[in-house]
């Protein structure tokens, strides 16, 4: 944890909880100065980041007294141990994934949805691209090795009639693309429609794409934002801030998706702005909840529950009583108390 000056940092947050008691929170103003926010993403800069980054470039977190710095993890499991390490102050991180944390043990907390549902996919091309589940019956299927994903495969073909031991998986690791376009697996179970499906798309690979959440799997947020228990007792202005500033930046996003997609391509250079833009285009309703009367970033108890249920049905935890604590919507705009 980064260190801070205490007294300008008390000033801030007796300032919010004064403007608390007039109704919705409001953002410190003044001479104290800006909360330092260490918040480390789940993967390289994408276009799962862009209304992060439209935050970051329209000024959001800084109207909100916050000093953000983004941070790229070393590997995707990096983000919440360095958050339950007191090595960060925030984390994007995956909805099973803190799960799995919480389940070893782990005083975590999703303080808000980034992406409202799944991204995960099954893929396939060309001429021989699986067009329906039951079609997955003889395949090899390329996956990450992820014991979760290999439970969506199961709940998959289940749900199909299929019968999953005709089924052969292979773990690729990270090497999806690759496994797909060589051949060595008929479908691959782990890329995201929103990313490598609209690369492939672009590519004239003629992908198929099969969503977890229409095939069989309870739907779940992909990508959460992820804090420490701790934090969400004593640091809630903080937090509360945080997502204000966060809800404002996607807002922008959709406004001028450039917003977003000109401040990626500044931070990853490696990004292509043309194709930047049409993930982003592509992913933009899912940075929202279905239900528009919600606050951006809002979680549905019901979906934690049946998918928290289903990781104990499968196997992947012992105990669905992780999920009960999970996540709260408290310091999303309008939310809490």
């Amino acid at each position: 944890m980064t260190h801070r000056r205490l007294v300008p940092a008390m000033l801030a947050v007796l300032l919010v909880l004064g403007l608390a008691a007039c109704g919705e929170k409001k953002e410190a103003t003044g001479e104290a100065a800006d909360e330092r926010v260490d918040l480390v993403l789940d993967y390289l800069p994408n276009a799962d980041h862009a209304g992060i980054y439209a935050a970051m470039e329209t000024g959001e977190f800084k109207r909100a007294a916050l000093d953000v710095k983004l941070r790229t993890p070393s590997d995707p499991s990096a983000p919440l141990k360095l958050l339950a390490s007191g090595k960060a102050d925030l984390a994007i991180s995956y909805e099973p994934e803190l799960l799995l944390a919480r389940a070893q043990g782990a005083k975590l907390v999703s303080i808000g949805a980034l992406v409202q549902r799944p991204l995960t996919s099954i893929i396939s091309l060309g001429e021989r691209a699986i067009r329906r589940p039951a079609q997955l019956e003889g395949k090899k299927v390329g996956t990450a090795g992820i014991p979760y994903q290999d439970a969506y495969l199961k709940t998959i073909l289940e749900d199909a009639g299929a019968n999953p031991d005709s089924v052969k998986p292979i773990n690729v690791g990270f090497n999806l693309v690759p496994a797909l376009l060589t051949k060595r697996a008929d479908a691959v179970l782990g890329m995201f429609w929103n990313v490598e499906g609209i690369e492939l798309a672009r590519q004239d690979k003629n992908p198929v794409i099969l969503r977890m959440d229409e095939i069989g799997v309870p739907t779940y947020n992909e990508l959460v934002i992820v804090a420490r228990e701790a934090d969400v007792r004593t640091r809630g202005p903080v937090l509360r801030r945080f997502m204000r500033a966060l809800s404002r930046g996607h807002e922008q996003l959709k406004q001028d998706l450039d917003t977003g997609v000109d401040a990626l391509v500044k931070a990853n250079p490696d990004l292509k702005a043309s194709l930047q833009r049409a993930q982003v285009k592509a992913t933009l309703p899912v940075f929202f909840p279905r239900d528009k009367t919600r606050p951006f970033g809002y979680q549905r108890r019901v979906d934690w529950q049946r998918y928290t249920q289903w990781l104990e049905e499968n196997g992947v935890i012992e105990d669905a009583g992780v999920g009960q604590r999970a996540f709260t919507n408290e310091f999303l705009p309008g939310e809490g108390i």
